[in-house]
């Protein structure tokens, strides 16, 4: 049996890592989200080294098109939201979950009880915080009563129901194929088409990244042979791109250029094409085979990870954020900065670790019941086959 080490950590370590890590991603990389590259090196001098301020400076309560929210400066956003609320689900089903369990428990974390909302720096409900791609959950499944393995059919399709999947990898952790099919289950009441997909992979990719000698490689290995149709392609060609490059912000255009056939959204991160965000067998998301993109760069380490996919722009929090969750996972919660992590909990006033406590122990609680299921299986197989009939 392998045990843990610095090197190879342990359950509870990497939940934390994943978690904490996805969280600092996403709070780095709200600041630059929608802007290019070439605008965020404009903006800031150069690469985006660590935490910033908001794009417009103390204007960003009117600045077009961010306000009224107050990105930057530490803030987490609604990736992250999202994922404190999945957690919830688990904690109160503490069992796999399914779309069932998004229409009877996730919306009602959008519907009732107001939270701090660090970008609107205020209590809120989550449901005003969120975008339309999201509510489309309140309003398909509380509203429209529609059965929730389906209601996701004819949302937009984007990375939505990806950004918060990371919990699924983690409950699942190392049985990538068996996070990506929970998170289908559970996408399908958010998301269709390769959104959906892309959520399947994430967390399938997250659960690689738990299993014991873990690398970038063996992650983006797993999230290939489960991957299908556009989503796959867009991985396997970023990741052929990837391979020829060691440093980040050289990777950055061969990376974008290496995903662009696969994207609808088009050149312009703002303007999207006619196109975009249809259903498709031939596309996929951006956000994720950038993240894993990143992750090879990088070479899993969490730093150089998580500034690459800051530093490519367009959905850069996603990124970063789905970035931040391999590269956690991967390497412990030491692989995070603690400068980071703290400054990320003290300005978005949340408590990063308490979320990692809580699903460490229901994934425990869940795989003990996995075992017995198993074994009751097993001892019923066998008595079916017993004597060789």
């Amino acid at each position: 049996m392998t045990m843990p080490t610095p090197a190879n950590p342990a359950l509870a370590d990497r939940i934390t890592g994943s978690l904490v890590g996805a969280a600092v991603g996403d709070a780095l990389g709200g600041p630059v989200e929608g802007y290019s590259p070439e605008q965020i090196a404009d903006r800031h001098g150069g690469r985006v080294q660590g935490i910033v301020g908001p794009w417009h400076g103390d204007e960003w309560r009117t600045a077009r098109p961010i306000a009224p929210y107050h990105k930057g400066d530490g803030h987490i956003t609604d990736d992250t939201l999202m994922t404190h609320a999945l957690i919830r689900v688990y904690g109160k089903v503490r069992d796999h979950l399914d779309a069932y369990a998004v229409a009877e428990h996730l919306v009602p974390e959008l519907m009732t009880g107001p939270r701090w909302i660090p970008e609107l720096e205020r209590e809120e409900l989550l449901l005003r915080r969120v975008f339309l791609a999201e509510q489309w959950l309140v309003a398909r499944l509380h509203y429209g009563h529609h059965d929730p393995r389906e209601a996701g059919s004819g949302n937009i399709v984007n990375c939505g129901a990806a950004m918060y999947m990371a919990p699924v990898g983690l409950v699942n952790a190392a049985h990538p194929a068996a996070a990506y099919a929970e998170a289908l289950d559970i996408a399908g009441a958010h998301q269709s088409s390769y959104g959906r997909e892309a959520a399947g992979v994430f967390a399938a990719a997250v659960a690689a990244a738990c299993a014991p000698g873990a690398t970038p490689a063996s992650v983006v290995d797993a999230a290939l042979g489960l991957a299908k149709d556009g989503t796959r392609a867009a991985v396997a060609a970023v990741a052929e791109a990837a391979a020829h490059h060691t440093d980040t912000e050289a990777a950055v255009a061969p990376l974008r250029a290496a995903v662009a056939p696969f994207d609808t959204v088009g050149p312009d991160y703002r303007e999207p094409s006619l196109g975009a965000r249809r259903p498709s067998r031939l596309h996929a998301v951006e956000e994720l085979p950038i993240a894993l993109g990143m992750l090879l760069v990088g070479g899993g380490d969490y730093r150089r990870t998580v500034l690459g996919a800051v530093n490519y722009g367009r959905d850069c929090d996603s990124i970063a954020g789905m970035a931040g969750a391999l590269a956690g996972a991967l390497g412990g919660a030491d692989a995070v900065p603690a400068a980071w992590a703290k400054a990320v909990a003290e300005a978005s006033r949340v408590d990063l670790h308490a979320p990692a406590r809580e699903l460490t122990a229901v994934a425990q609680e869940v795989f003990r019941r996995d075992r017995e299921r198993r074994r009751a299986h097993e001892a019923a197989f066998a008595a079916l086959t017993a004597g060789g009939r």
